[in-house]
């Protein structure tokens, strides 16, 4: 029978949501211990340079409050390195970060950069935090954070969850396709594998049944239909379809 994966729920946009109207709710540290009571096998939050959504006070709350791991993410930055070895999070997820983009483009460039993130993810990694690398599926990228000591990789979903939304399906066949051959590779070489980006009820199934993946990080999705539903049936509805993928169910 094949594993369970993990859950991870990020919160961001409950921050995005209070920080509109500058009151103090929707409060993300209620979201992250709702989502845990619904299943969640860790949160994530995103602290970004321009704080758009979380804060550093809600990474204190989040530290002090929840009993599942979170998941820090944030840019390879000497700032945020610093707010790691603070905080020290179970994990902390290295993105690429623009002040213009609204949400994660791309990948990490672990390759054109890997001596640099060497340097910085080093006093993480001795600090006993796991640190990810949030890349695509190129064999290049996937080597490089392997070399660098990364413990995780976080395969980036949202292009093939952007074929999959447009009806293309032949290219979203073909970007699934390489994110397989991704995490195949990403597993031969001992790194523990992760997805996310864009994923929702209706693509995130043929990502789920990947064998080597391990976690699914989903955010935006499930914020959004937590206004419909609320945000424990909407995790619990998707840790059932990420269950039937695996054949849980």
């Amino acid at each position: 029978m094949a594993a369970r994966l993990r859950l991870g729920v990020n919160i961001d946009h409950v921050a995005t949501v209070r920080n509109a109207r500058g009151t103090a709710w929707p409060d993300p540290l209620r979201a992250a211990l709702l989502a845990e009571a619904a299943g969640a096998d860790g949160i994530t939050a995103h602290l970004r340079e321009d704080r758009r959504h979380i804060r550093d006070d809600d990474i204190d709350a989040l530290m002090a409050g929840i009993g599942i791991p979170l998941n820090f993410e944030c840019a390879a930055t000497d700032e945020m390195q610093a707010i790691a070895l603070k905080q020290q999070p179970h994990a902390i997820c290295l993105v690429p970060e623009k002040r213009e983009e609204r949400t994660t483009e791309g990948g990490l460039d672990v390759a054109g950069d890997e001596a640099r993130l060497a340097r910085f993810i080093a006093p993480l990694r001795e600090a006993g935090i796991r640190v990810s690398m949030f890349i695509g599926h190129e064999a290049r990228q996937i080597e490089a954070s392997a070399r660098i000591g990364a413990a995780v990789v976080e395969l980036h979903t949202g292009l093939y969850s952007e074929l999959h939304a447009e009806g293309r399906s032949d290219e979203a066949e073909a970007e699934l396709a390489a994110l397989r051959r991704g995490a195949a590779l990403a597993h031969s070489l001992g790194l523990e594998v992760h997805g996310g980006h864009g994923l929702t009820y209706d693509n995130v199934e043929p990502v789920a049944a990947i064998p080597q993946l391990v976690e699914l990080n989903i955010g935006h999705f499930l914020i959004g239909e937590a206004i419909y539903r609320g945000l424990g049936p909407t995790i619990e509805e998707m840790r059932r379809r990420m269950d039937a993928a695996r054949g849980l169910v």
